[in-house]
This record gives C-alpha cells, sequence and structure tokens, in this order.
C-alpha cells in the first residue's frame, strides 16, 4: 500500500505545545558561503574576508558574519518541516546574541523550543520559539527568539 506525503505538511497553531523542543541536521559552513554572504550584502568588512588581516586578530582566523550565521539557522529550522505549513507571518527577531565566533568548518545545528504560544485570536495565534545555534562541539555560538502568527484550526459551529 503506498502513502502520500505532502510538502510542506498541514500543521497548525494548535499543534505546536509550550516546551516542544526540535533539533535540526548539520550544516557546515564554508569560507564560500562567507565569500558569498560578503559579495551578497557588501559587508566585505577585514573580520571576514581578510585572511591575512585575522591571523593577527584574537580569533586567528576569518569569521562567518552574525547575519550569514542567523540565516542559516532560519533555513535549517525551515527545512526540517517543524512549521509545516502553519507560519503565515513573522513578527518580531529579538534578544538576538552572538555567542562565540562561527568559522569556516564549524558545522550548526539548531536546538530550536517553543517559549511562547499566546492564542490570542480566534485566526491566529502567536508563537514564540527560541533558537539556540550550536556548533560540532555543542557550544552555542548565537542565541533568539523568533516571534511568528501561526494559523489557527477553523471552529465547526
Amino acid at each position: 500500500m503506498s502513502r502520500a506525503f505532502v510538502d510542506p505538511e498541514p500543521k497548525w497553531f494548535e499543534d505546536f505545545e509550550l516546551g516542544d523542543v526540535m533539533t535540526t541536521r548539520g550544516r557546515t559552513v564554508d569560507i564560500g558561503d562567507i565569500a558569498s554572504f560578503a559579495g551578497l550584502t557588501g559587508d566585505h568588512y577585514q573580520l571576514h574576508t581578510d585572511a591575512a588581516f585575522m591571523e593577527g586578530n584574537r580569533f586567528g582566523q576569518r569569521i562567518a558574519h552574525g547575519p550569514l550565521t542567523f540565516s542559516l539557522a532560519v533555513g535549517l529550522v525551515g527545512l526540517s518541516g517543524f512549521y509545516g505549513d502553519a507560519i503565515t507571518a513573522l513578527i518580531e527577531i529579538t534578544a538576538l546574541k552572538a555567542t562565540k565566533p562561527v568559522f569556516a568548518g564549524d558545522t550548526l545545528h539548531v536546538v530550536a523550543t517553543v517559549t511562547n504560544h499566546d492564542a490570542s485570536g480566534p485566526k491566529y495565534g502567536t508563537l514564540g520559539v527560541t533558537y539556540s545555534v550550536r556548533n560540532q562541539t555543542g557550544d552555542e555560538v548565537m542565541t533568539f527568539l523568533q516571534t511568528m502568527l501561526a494559523k489557527r484550526r477553523k471552529l465547526e459551529g
């Protein structure tokens, strides 16, 4: 017997509970990612693009842009299918903190935890998810709270 799968999976605000945790797969950052991000954004700051300069810096090598790390984290959770098709809008990103540098060769994954679950309206609920971005040794390199609007199931009646 065959089964049918849909991408993205139909999901609703009610499918998420406070405290739900999801861990993504890993994704290795390479120097091409850093160079491409610099080209895309115009951020060619020496911390990201000048290997000789960075040899004498406290990190000893080029580091990934903070917004690149953030973007990769959002992408990893998105690709996981965790949200299905429940999300209708981004409300805000808050409490973003870069805690350790990310280098070419680091493999990042995200531990996403539902930390806010507010059924404030009949059509949409507010879902807050805290992202803990971690490297291959489990060190946390970035955290932030992403707050989104999620569609609610229609009430029968």
